[in-house]
């Protein structure tokens, strides 16, 4: 039997246990005040506007500590709503003006003036309460008599009677002075749901609510859901976002009793439940029990994931928000750690979904940036690697810069930062000579600058040299020399079997257009080219996650001198027009078999630096998509359309291989009619008449 790793009640979460609460009689506001003061409720409904922080002349009463109480405020003896009873404790702060010297104004002060140590103290305290969807502020008078006033010490506390906030809801309270002398109080109150006893019984709206409760066992976690056959309800999950409104993840309409299964993986700490029964104004309870467990956590972090937006630009996607700093590090070729670049940069804070970037004036493969929480390292990604190609044996150096133009360098290794120039025994030491020419000629690339420093990457290939012995190097040439003649006469044939790599990238516009694609795959498979394309990598995708996929695919295929085939459609020019307007991708998460989309983020940096000729081709259907409806930036490489382009589309995938134009035209009929049926499947479905076949290569448009 497998040992629960949790068991949990969804009764109140963190709301303090209702077992008996004090009744209030009659729908009117108001407020009392301890023994010896005097209050008044000014008004309950005012306009909050806290201000600016003015000095205080003399000595003022200011709030001190914020204080809740639930209550209940009935109509009738079994008609109550749930209240919240704020009591504000305050304190004198300040002192009396003193007089002025008698001397130093001619006389004595006018004895028909009050001294203003016999006059009693008086404030106005602001209330404001937000609880969505509902926001109050309400004005309290307070007075003070001078024989109470005792500086720096309590006086005494005024409580309002009360606010009214919705069962299971949160709600915010600020307390300040007007004017305002001190900083505003805050306090947040949980409230609890239906789960009361007393609650239950004395709030209507909780009589049909209905009982949920969660376990877990092993793998699966059950919410249970005791109600009776007869009960329809609600059931949602969904993200609590601290900054934005909830994400929907499931919604059902059911009929208990229910018991609905989760897998333990699928739990983060903002995975929040609301159950409420299908009544009009029914109360719905919200509840989020994986706050505080350590698995959820942890699956957090595991669906983290950095994403590069331009080569300026990045982003933390989450489901939750998270308490995160990123900084940026160097990671060198051989496996060493990444090398935090703190100093001289600094850690930034990070926000879920939010575009962060860092002051580069130019990006690096080996720059890759580090996202901490709670000082514990949790994700780490080059993500400048797929972009620029794999790391390189680069060295960086950090110029530091002091006061009257005083400057030091050191290159970072794993060791430390070692000074240049010095005479340890490092690699960088022994080159710390050349490494400063280098610097000097122009020769290093400069990645950040400011007044106090700035970051050097030096290439270091010039200065790896590998002495051979005369012998081994005979060896060598003697064993290549021979390799080279009995591998010759194979190469040839070894290559045109192998064929080259096609790697096929497509917007998944429908069902019918994914079949099409399909089809065009297998049908260049028959060709001597080894396609990739996603239809065929469903699991691997499930398992990987779309971007790594794509990832994984791109540097397989172009380490081989592959080709990418972008293959547009209507949809596939909607999501490169927004990522070229906007610079981010379209709305919505990746779905699990969207390779198109999170393709994108490393498709365009290749066209954009000019990387893409020789390495892309595009194409369309003829009568799905006209060429030149392609954005202008992705037409800097051939875009064909089929079937009309065939021979051209085939030859420019088989480079530097093509057949000669006979054999060509062949394999081009050949595809063309291995396609036909899908294409007429797709552009006439069952049911409409379809037109004479004849869409071989050069047929035209089928206008």
């Amino acid at each position: 039997m497998p040992v629960p790793w949790f068991l949990l009640s969804l009764a109140l979460g963190r709301s303090p246990i209702v077992l008996s609460l004090e009744r209030l009689v009659g729908p009117q506001d108001t407020t009392h005040c301890s023994p010896g003061l005097s209050c008044h409720l000014w008004d309950s409904d005012i306009l909050c506007l806290p201000g600016d922080i003015v000095p205080a002349p003399g000595p003022v009463l200011a709030p001190t500590h914020l204080q809740t109480e639930l209550v209940l405020r009935c109509r009738k003896e079994t008609y109550c709503d749930l209240c919240v009873r704020v009591a504000v404790h305050l304190a004198v702060h300040g002192h009396w003006e003193e007089p002025e010297d008698e001397e130093k104004f001619g006389g004595a002060a006018d004895s028909g003036v009050e001294e203003p140590r016999n006059a009693s103290l008086q404030a106005q305290v602001v209330l404001s309460f937000q609880a969505y969807p509902t926001a109050r502020c309400v004005l309290l008078e307070v007075q003070v008599p001078a024989a109470l006033v005792q500086f720096g010490q309590s006086v005494g506390s005024v409580v309002y009677d009360c606010f009214e906030a919705a069962l299971g809801s949160e709600v915010r309270i600020w307390s300040y002075t007007q004017p305002r002398y001190e900083k505003e109080l805050n306090l947040t109150q949980q409230l609890p749901d239906c789960r009361g006893l007393e609650v239950r019984n004395s709030i209507p709206s909780c009589w049909a609510l209905p009982w949920l409760n969660v376990s877990a066992d092993g793998d699966n976690v059950h919410l249970v859901l005791n109600v009776s056959e007869e009960q329809h309800f609600g059931l949602s999950l969904y993200w609590n976002q601290v900054q934005g409104p909830p994400k929907p993840r499931w919604h059902k309409n059911l009929t208990g009793p229910q018991i609905i299964t989760l897998n333990h993986t699928d739990l983060v700490p903002c995975l929040c439940i609301q159950v409420w029964p299908l009544e009009p104004d029914s109360v719905r309870t919200n509840i989020c029990p994986f706050r505080e467990d350590p698995r959820a956590h942890q699956n957090l972090w595991r669906a983290a994931r950095l994403r590069l937006l331009t080569l300026q630009s990045w982003l933390l996607d989450a489901p939750c928000s998270l308490p995160a700093e990123a900084a940026l590090c160097w990671q060198a070729p051989g496996g060493d750690p990444c090398q935090p670049l703190v100093p001289p940069l600094s850690w930034e804070n990070v926000t879920v979904d939010k575009v962060l970037e860092f002051p580069l004036l130019k990006v690096h493969p080996n720059l890759c940036v580090q996202v901490n929480s709670w000082e514990k390292l949790q994700l780490q990604e080059c993500l400048w690697a797929d972009s620029l190609g794999p790391l390189k044996d680069d060295v960086l150096l950090l110029e530091t810069r002091g006061p009257q133009d005083n400057r030091s360098l050191c290159a970072l290794e794993p060791s430390g930062c070692t000074s240049l120039p010095s005479k340890a025994s490092t690699r960088a030491a022994r080159l710390g000579e050349y490494l400063l020419q280098d610097l000097q000629s122009g020769q290093c690339l400069q990645l950040w600058d400011d007044d106090l420093g700035a970051l050097w990457a030096c290439p270091m290939d010039k200065y790896i040299h590998k002495r051979w012995a005369l012998l081994w190097l005979a060896c060598l040439l003697f064993a290549a020399a021979l390799s080279l003649i009995l591998l010759l006469k194979k190469d040839h044939a070894k290559a045109a079997a192998r064929g080259r790599a096609a790697l096929l990238l497509y917007s998944a516009d429908d069902s019918g257009f994914e079949r099409l694609v399909g089809a065009l795959a297998s049908a260049l498979c028959q060709l001597p080219l080894r396609v990739a394309v996603d239809l065929w990598s469903r699991r691997e995708m499930s398992a990987q996650g779309p971007v790594a996929w794509f990832h994984a695919q791109r540097r397989q295929n172009l380490q081989e001198g592959g080709v990418v085939v972008l293959l547009f459609s209507p949809g596939a020019v909607a999501l490169c027009s927004e990522w070229l307007q906007e610079g981010v991708s379209a709305p919505g998460a990746h779905g699990p078999h969207d390779a198109f989309r999170a393709s994108l983020s490393c498709v365009l940096p290749d066209f954009l630096q000019g990387r893409a000729p020789g390495r892309y081709v595009g194409a369309c259907f003829d009568r799905l998509l006209h060429p030149d409806s392609v954005p202008a930036l992705f037409r800097t490489v051939p875009v064909f359309s089929l079937p009309s382009q065939l021979p051209d589309f085939l030859g420019a995938l088989l480079q530097p291989r093509a057949p000669r134009p006979g054999r060509l035209q062949e394999r081009a009929e050949q595809v063309s009619r291995a396609l036909q049926p899908a294409l007429d499947s797709y552009f006439h479905p069952p049911g409409t008449p379809a037109p004479g076949r004849g869409l071989g290569p050069g047929a035209g448009d089928g206008t």
